[in-house]
């Protein structure tokens, strides 16, 4: 998984196999060289210890403590005096912005500063996941109906009527964990490179090796059939 997770989960991984992900199925580079795994596996695992906010793969002695990660002080995200996001009386802000110049990301009457073009833009799946977050945290979260889905239920009207403390809080380690996410990136494509300039194992060298075993020759399920009362 972690391997995976260092190969894969990155934009040059997208970019050199743009054409191969135009079909369904994934396919990974899969290293021949034991130091090369071996590296990937421990870059890996930080990331997922990323994602999953220190909660998983937490390793002391590698510098993942479990706990929410941080970025360095000098290039964290802070909320200066003056920029605190309002809570009650005001509403729930209906706005985000990001000043690339100040590298300010703005909310509402609020602002968070230290936050750059990078996190700004980052992506998943083509969401970007800033305002993928902000959306659910908005005050209005309507979303135009498209074709014939049903229309929203009705709890979805129940929600704050104004911005929550812990809303800054789960927006500040968001960004946290996407500066982190981002400052591995050039780790990750140089490590993509070597492993496809190296080596690599074949489709059939992991079948002969006993590798796809139990996914080619687990019997199907059989159904059972039905006994009937005379």
């Amino acid at each position: 998984m972690a391997y995976l997770a260092a190969v894969v989960a990155h934009p040059a991984f997208t970019a050199r196999f743009k054409s191969d992900l135009a079909r369904p199925g994934l396919h990974v580079p899969l290293t021949a060289d034991a130091k090369l795994f071996a590296e990937a596996v421990a870059l890996g695992s930080e990331v997922i210890w990323l994602h999953c906010y220190g909660e998983r793969f937490a390793d002391l002695a590698a510098g993942r403590p479990k706990q929410t990660p941080r970025l360095p002080k000098e290039s964290a995200p802070t909320i200066p005096a003056g920029g605190e996001i309002p809570s009650a009386p005001e509403p729930l802000p209906d706005t985000m912005d990001y000043d690339p110049a100040t590298r300010r990301l703005k909310i509402g009457k609020g602002y968070i500063e230290n936050v750059t073009p990078e996190m700004w833009a980052y992506e998943v799946s083509g969401q970007q996941v800033l305002w993928h977050w902000f959306s659910y945290r908005q005050r209005d979260r309507s979303r135009p109906i498209i074709g014939d889905r049903r229309p929203p239920s009705p709890l979805g009207n129940i929600q704050p009527d104004h911005w929550l403390p812990e809303y800054t809080s789960d927006l500040l380690d968001l960004l946290n964990v996407l500066g982190r996410l981002i400052a591995l990136e050039p780790r990750q494509a140089d490590l993509l490179s070597r492993i496809c300039d190296n080596p690599l194992l074949s489709a059939d060298e992991l079948r002969n090796a006993g590798a796809f075993t139990n996914v080619e020759e687990k019997p199907a399920p059989t159904k059972r059939k039905s006994k009937s009362k005379a």
